[in-house]
């Protein structure tokens, strides 16, 4: 089922839910914007030392952009500092067609423990969570927000069965509810609960708790590889 066929039926749900007035949340949005902004302008010269890291381990793309599902199932580029080499597809391939251990790791949870596509930098960027910072850019241009579900491909977005509208029904944040319980850790059915939990529940106070708690894992590292 192509992507654009979740369209109306994300509006129909985001109705059903009781989802904020458009001006609501044009403003929520708008808000997330200026402190997107103010973010970015504070930490340009942290985000270059990382893009200057990059390019000397392994050179040119400094960013990595990949098609993510958004709000209402509008597809976006999502940006991240390249924490990969750049013949990383190719690698994948080869160690899933080599590897059953790995192949059934990746089936399950889309991710790899020991994912030899990772290079030393992109390991502490992932780490410390460094990689996600280019994503300021997708919020200021309307694709992201703060706090929200984070954003998944086409082919994961068949994993959340009906909690599929939950997630068409916001626009994904750069951190949320799964970043601050376990990420990682977590199973990939407790990643689809938890982003059904936050979108029933979500508050401007949920939001802010979240922001608060996400500085503390990632301080502290919690569930990041």
């Amino acid at each position: 089922m192509k992507v654009a066929s979740y369209v109306s039926g994300a509006r129909w749900f985001s109705e059903r839910l009781g989802s904020p007035a458009a001006m609501l949340d044009g403003l929520n949005l708008l808000l997330n914007q200026l402190v997107a902004l103010l973010m970015l302008l504070a930490l340009s010269p942290l985000m270059a030392l990382v893009a200057w890291l990059t390019w000397r381990k392994d050179g040119a793309p400094i960013f990595f952009a990949h098609y993510r599902v958004g709000r209402g199932g509008k597809l976006f580029r999502c940006l991240k500092f390249r924490t990969m080499y750049r013949e990383s597809e190719q690698m994948l391939a080869d160690l899933l067609r080599d590897s059953p251990e790995a192949r059934e790791e990746w089936e399950r949870d889309q991710k790899l423990s020991n994912d030899p596509r990772i290079t030393p930098v992109g390991h502490f960027l992932r780490r410390t969570s460094l990689d996600e910072l280019p994503q300021l850019f997708n919020v200021l241009r309307g694709e992201m927000v703060l706090v929200g579900p984070r954003p998944i491909t086409v082919a994961e977005l068949t994993r959340y069965g009906r909690v599929r509208w939950h997630y068409l029904s916001v626009r994904p944040g750069i951190t949320g509810l799964w970043q601050v319980s376990g990420r990682n850790d977590t199973t990939y059915d407790e990643r689809v609960a938890l982003d059904r939990s936050y979108v029933e529940q979500r508050t401007v106070w949920l939001d802010l708790q979240i922001l608060f708690k996400t500085v503390g894992v990632v301080l502290s590292r919690d569930g990041a590889r």
